[in-house]
């Protein structure tokens, strides 16, 4: 059985990554030029790939610029990061456990990490630390990259997924001071924070009284463009012996509101379900599916809101803009127009929309597509 040409959940390359040429050529000279990068964007909008991709065209040109990755995913206090952060980089810059030994003893002298090793000891790599120790001076840690560029003469840049995790530290503004403090004054090693929770991040960089403000080169990362889809779902449907019409292939973008993730999500059902030819009963039948399998999750993302919320989000699909205009708040029983503003902080913090600009949107095509023809109707 041919397996379905469209990729989402996961990180995607090679004939599976579309667009994001401007992005991408951006990324590649802050690397080449140890220019610190912010990629912001709501969540599933294809950030790991962009920064994976460009990360390989950057090695493929030189081969002296190391790549250190580091996901806070799991991690929640300063002492993961600091485990984290100093076995990553560990990994990356030695090639060989006798050295990894070496260089934790040459560039640690006040702190002593414990290394230890699983079954597999190139990449089963685990470091301790006496936190006790650390909490009088991280320094030696927080300079570990740069002293490694110096000692091996290479190039580091740091991407760092799910940054935006440091705000749930204890003490995160007295943390991100020992960051910037360190790592502004760099000049081997460069950075690439990122993360899926864009109104963290934004608080993080765009804040004047935030440490990071004005740290690197801030990119906001934009929906790809209709066209752009439509060439990639035709050209993957061929690709496959199938055989897809640009305009369905445009209404598949367009319902899903050129949102990559639920993009290939939807071309990947439509693929599934179409013969040799797809058709506009198929794209039907594939939205359907979709709202049936997440309609429990749906139904308890919907349990999860407020009346006030839930009042909200039916202004917004109702297509109501002045949503703090007296008509708007007696329609919806919204309140005041203050409230409006806790109820959208609220909404955007459980990442059920997001601000691009001036439009406020859902970030879930799909979600609001099952509140309006199911949950509202």
């Amino acid at each position: 059985m041919e397996t379905a040409p469209f990729v989402f959940g996961k990180i995607v390359s090679g004939q599976d990554f579309t667009n994001r040429q401007l992005e991408m050529e951006r990324l590649l000279q802050n690397f080449n030029n140890g220019i610190n990068t912010i990629l912001i964007s709501p969540r599933r909008w294809g950030k790991s790939s962009l920064v994976k991709k460009a990360t390989e065209q950057s090695k493929r040109k030189n081969p002296k610029l190391v790549f250190c990755y580091i996901d806070l995913f799991n991690i929640r206090t300063e002492q993961e990061f600091y485990e984290a952060y100093i076995r990553e980089l560990i990994k990356v810059t030695s090639t060989k456990w006798e050295e990894r030994i070496r260089i934790g003893k040459q560039l640690f002298k006040k702190i002593i990490p414990q290394f230890s090793v699983g079954i597999d000891p190139m990449n089963d790599l685990s470091i301790a630390l006496d936190w006790k120790e650390v909490k009088k001076g991280p320094e030696e840690i927080l300079d570990l990259a740069e002293n490694i560029c110096k000692t091996k003469k290479i190039k580091v840049v740091v991407c760092i997924d799910e940054f935006q995790n440091i705000a749930f530290f204890d003490e995160p503004l007295a943390f991100q001071k020992k960051l910037r403090a360190h790592w502004q004054h760099h000049k081997h090693t460069s950075y690439c924070l990122y993360g899926s929770k864009r109104h963290l991040l934004m608080d993080i960089f765009s804040s004047t009284a935030m440490p990071f403000y004005k740290f690197g080169d801030v990119i906001f990362l934009e929906k790809i463009k209709e066209n752009y889809w439509v060439n990639f779902i035709t050209k993957r449907f061929n690709d496959t012996r199938k055989k897809v019409d640009k305009s369905l292939a445009e209404r598949m973008a367009r319902l899903m509101e050129n949102h990559p993730y639920f993009v290939q999500q939807l071309a990947q059902q439509v693929w599934l379900i179409s013969k040799k030819v797809c058709t506009d009963k198929d794209i039907d039948k594939a939205l359907e599916n979709l709202m049936l399998q997440n309609s429990i999750l749906f139904q308890r993302e919907t349990d999860n809101l407020t009346n006030n919320q839930l009042n909200y989000l039916r202004a917004l699909i109702a297509g109501a803009t002045q949503l703090s205009s007296k008509e708007t708040l007696q329609a919806y029983k919204l309140g005041t127009s203050a409230n409006v503003l806790r109820i959208k902080e609220g909404l955007e913090n459980k990442e059920v929309i997001d601000t691009v600009g001036s439009t406020i949107e859902f970030i879930d095509p799909l979600f609001k597509m099952w509140l309006q023809q199911i949950y509202f109707k």
